[in-house]
């Protein structure tokens, strides 16, 4: 086996542990099946022989004890398949159960910089189609091993009893079959990896095209998102295809060497046995120990596929629990409490992972209890991603943030970012109701905060307005409301939080004219008496800010109100003129 998958596998076993007797009992009940295939030949042997030596030795009395013991053996058996048919399954199920947990449970603590490099459709996919592989991985796994174990171990001990130098020759077969399968084997997983990374690709492309729909149909490109996909569900079909061809060359292999030990055992054994050296009784439950054998060897050909897919599913499962957690809380992470909201940028510089310039360098910013700071200035320049630094969805490059003196790197990121609200220019609402959706920062809310949250929104009358009121359902992502409706919606969720900090990332810059009066009114009640950062590229909408920070290339070019700037005449006040022409 490949070191890599040893190593997998290592990781792997722990997830085993908890079901530790489960698995023993299963493993049991293999013993009971495997043993039921290993005696029935010697039974045949037995009854052979004994015509062989005289019609009259074989007695009903005998035949109906062995038959008596073998139905014995079969009711056994057929209590130990179930088990292993069933609690074997659902064993397997609560191991795959364990490992969404942890993988959900590590992607939720993954920064920004994980999901801004790699594809939802990718994370989907291993999260359900690589799981469910690893399910059925998690229950053959050890019971396949272990049946073949017995069967190929005990069948070699029995023969060997038999007729040693037939059973060599037998198994040295073996070897040579162990190798081919290998080498084919190795170049199966690899396709089956490869099908596995292009449906992880094909399920981004499915995702984006249908969050998407209604831009694919403003635009009338159904034909050119067809053939996108086209492409990409031919290329997943080639790579399906190359990983047929090699499981089918790994069976037909097999299939080679059961008929070459078939041929060695009739044609060998039918000298042995004109030179004296075995009987007829031996060569038939040599036949039969063969048909025990091959029948292992095609159950493990079965399971190589799944194997390999359970092995890529794991692969997949630990490169994604692999992935860097670089924001955590330290080890005496505070607690943030009391907050007044005072905040101070202190030579803060900033790049992102795969980036080599930073975005922001060397920034100073001090910002006063309940002040209300609008950042503006040109696309690209950094705004959103210097607001992204006060909740710590990146880790600073260079310098630090505090909030009342406590750099943010000691506070614990539940309580940092339960202090501050962000009120973003793309909604995301949750597939749900409205009610569902307004109490998603404070999920023990009652009618009245919810009511009272949506009126200071200025949502009340839209939401009564609809079908069943707050237990509307609004579809996925909002999809029923309009875009005032939904970003409403958001600042009421806000209102129930109630945060000390807020950051408006220009929450009305989608908006049409009425649905902006409607949301900056709601945006001026939130903002009152909270540390609030105002990103906006409709510059009318931070005239009446505390202060105007204009954020170019060389960081802070500009500061003051919003008269002190106009009357400047600087960047500020160009920029003002441009966008309110």
């Amino acid at each position: 086996m490949k070191t890599q998958n040893k190593g997998s596998l290592r990781r792997f076993m722990p997830y085993y542990k908890p079901y530790t007797a489960l698995i023993i009992l299963d493993l049991l009940c293999a013993t009971v099946t495997t043993i039921c295939e290993l005696i029935l030949p010697l039974i045949v042997r037995f009854i052979t022989n004994t015509v062989i030596s005289g019609t009259a030795a074989l007695t009903i009395k005998m035949v109906l004890t062995l038959g008596g013991v073998y139905l014995f053996l079969k009711l056994a058996d057929t209590a130990a398949n179930y088990y292993m048919a069933y609690t074997g399954h659902v064993t397997g199920a609560k191991i795959e159960t364990d490992m969404r947990r942890d993988l959900f449970d590590h992607l939720t603590k993954l920064s920004f910089d994980f999901f801004d490099n790699t594809k939802i459709g990718q994370i989907m996919a291993r999260v359900s189609n690589d799981l469910f592989d690893i399910t059925e991985f998690a229950h053959h796994f050890p019971e396949e091993v272990f049946i073949a174990t017995i069967k190929i171990v005990g069948s070699f001990i029995i023969l060997c009893t038999v007729n040693i130098p037939l059973t060599l020759i037998l198994f040295l077969i073996l070897p040579f079959m162990l190798l081919t399968t290998t080498l084919i084997r190795k170049r199966m997983k690899e396709a089956f990896k490869r099908q596995r990374a292009q449906i992880g690709e094909l399920n981004s492309s499915l995702e984006d095209t249908l969050l998407g729909i209604r831009v694919v149909k403003s635009f009338a490109n159904e034909n050119f998102e067809k053939e996108k996909f086209g492409e990409g569900n031919k290329t997943f079909f080639k790579e399906k295809k190359n990983a047929y061809k090699w499981m089918a060359l790994f069976q037909s292999n097999t299939r080679f060497f059961d008929g070459l030990m078939y041929v060695a055992v009739i044609a060998i054994g039918s000298v042995f046995m004109i030179k004296g050296h075995i009987n007829a009784a031996d060569l038939v439950a040599y036949l039969l120990y063969i048909q025990t054998l091959l029948t292992s060897i095609r159950k493990i050909v079965e399971f190589t596929e799944q194997f390999q897919r359970g092995m890529t599913g794991i692969e997949r499962f630990y490169e994604i629990m692999d992935a860097d957690i670089d924001i955590f809380d330290n080890e005496n992470a505070k607690q943030l409490k009391d907050v007044k909201g005072n905040i101070e940028f202190k030579d803060v510089s900033f790049r992102y992972a795969d980036g080599k310039e930073n975005v922001l360098s060397h920034l100073n910013i001090r910002i006063n209890k309940g002040e209300n700071i609008a950042i503006v200035g040109p696309s690209g320049s950094g705004k959103t991603t210097l607001c992204n630094l006060l909740p710590r969805f990146y880790n600073l490059t260079g310098g630090e943030i505090t909030i009342d003196g406590e750099n943010i790197k000691d506070i614990s990121l539940h309580s940092l970012r339960s202090n501050i609200g962000i009120v973003q220019q793309d909604v995301y609402l949750f597939s749900g109701t409205v009610r569902e959706n307004i109490i998603y920062a404070k999920s023990d809310a009652t009618d009245k905060e919810i009511e009272n949250a949506a009126r200071l929104a200025g949502a009340h009358d839209f939401i009564k307005a609809l079908p069943n009121g707050y237990d509307t359902y609004i579809g996925e992502r909002g999809v029923k409301l309009s875009g005032g409706q939904k970003q409403r919606i958001s600042i009421a969720r806000l209102f129930i939080k109630n945060p000390p900090i807020l950051i408006l990332d220009e929450a009305t810059s989608s908006l049409d004219n009425e649905s902006e009066k409607i949301v900056q009114k709601s945006l001026e009640i939130l903002a009152k008496n909270r540390t609030t950062f105002t990103i906006a590229h409709r510059l009318t909408t931070v005239k009446n800010a505390t202060r105007i920070l204009f954020l170019g290339e060389n960081g802070i070019e500009e500061e003051g109100t919003h008269e002190e700037l106009m009357e400047k005449g600087g960047k500020y006040a160009s920029l003002y003129e441009l966008y309110s022409s």
